[in-house]
C-alpha cells in the first residue's frame, strides 16, 4: 500500500496532532470514493510508526465529533519493521455530504481530488444532497440548457463563468441548471487544483425500460 504513494484513495499521516485537520481527510474520503489513512507513515513513504493507542482515540474524535454527520470507519494494525502502522478505512458514504471544520473552525464540505482534500463548491454539495431525495427528476431542455449542451458538443468543456455569460443568465440560475444536469447524469464535473470544469458525462446511466411496455422495432 505504501509503495502506491498518496492518491485519491490513500493518504499518509506521520502523526495526528490536530483532530480537526484529520477530520477534513475523513470527510473528503467519505464524500468522494472512500479511501484509507495510513497513520505512522511520512509523506515520503518512510515508516515512522505510532507509539500508543492515542491515535485511535483522536481518529474517533475526528470522525464522530468533528465530522457532521459522523463518519463510520474501520481500523487495522500492521506490524512493519518492528513498528506499528494504523490503517483507517473509510467507505464512500450514503449519508454524504459530510462537513468538517476548516482552519477557522467553519463547517465546510470537502472532496478528494488526486492526493488532496479540496473544498467542494455549492453545486457539488447540492448534487450530493439531491441524491438522498426520493423520486426521479424531469429534464426540461430550454434555451440555456440547449446552449450549454450544444457548446459542450463542440468544445468538450465549459467553466461556470463562461456558461453564465454565454447563456446570459444569473449565477443562481446557472447553478440550478448545472445541479439538475449533473444529478441526472447528463453532464459531470471535473475538479482540478486551480479550476472546475463541466463536460458531457462519458458514462451516462440509462433507466431500464418498463417490462410491460413493448419497444418500437427501430429502437
Amino acid at each position: 500500500m505504501i509503495s502506491e504513494g498518496e492518491h485519491v484513495h490513500q493518504d499518509f499521516k506521520f502523526a495526528i496532532t490536530d483532530t480537526k485537520k484529520i477530520a477534513r481527510s475523513i470527510a473528503a474520503f467519505a464524500n468522494t470514493e472512500g479511501g484509507r489513512l495510513l497513520i505512522g507513515v511520512k509523506d515520503n513513504g518512510k515508516i515512522a510508526g505510532v507509539e500508543s493507542d492515542e491515535e485511535y482515540y483522536m481518529i474517533e474524535a475526528a470522525a464522530k465529533r468533528h465530522c457532521k454527520p459522523a463518519v463510520n470507519f474501520e481500523t487495522r494494525k500492521w506490524e512493519v519493521e518492528g513498528k506499528t502502522v494504523l490503517e483507517i478505512i473509510i467507505e464512500k458514504s450514503k449519508k454524504r455530504p459530510h462537513s468538517a471544520p476548516d482552519k477557522d473552525g467553519k463547517s465546510t464540505y470537502y472532496v478528494r481530488v488526486k492526493d488532496q482534500n479540496l473544498v467542494a463548491n455549492r453545486i457539488l454539495t447540492e448534487v450530493w444532497k439531491r441524491e438522498k431525495e426520493p423520486g426521479g427528476s424531469l429534464l426540461k431542455i430550454k434555451y440555456a440548457e440547449s446552449k450549454l449542451l450544444t457548446y459542450l458538443g463542440f468544445h468538450g468543456y465549459i467553466t461556470f463563468s463562461k456558461f453564465c455569460g454565454m447563456a446570459n443568465i444569473s449565477p443562481r440560475k446557472a447553478e440550478k441548471i448545472l445541479i439538475n444536469l449533473i444529478h441526472m447524469k447528463v453532464i459531470e464535473m471535473e475538479i482540478t487544483e486551480s479550476q472546475i470544469f463541466y463536460k458531457m458525462n462519458t458514462s451516462p446511466e440509462y433507466p431500464e425500460p418498463n417490462q410491460e411496455q413493448s419497444l418500437p422495432e427501430d429502437w
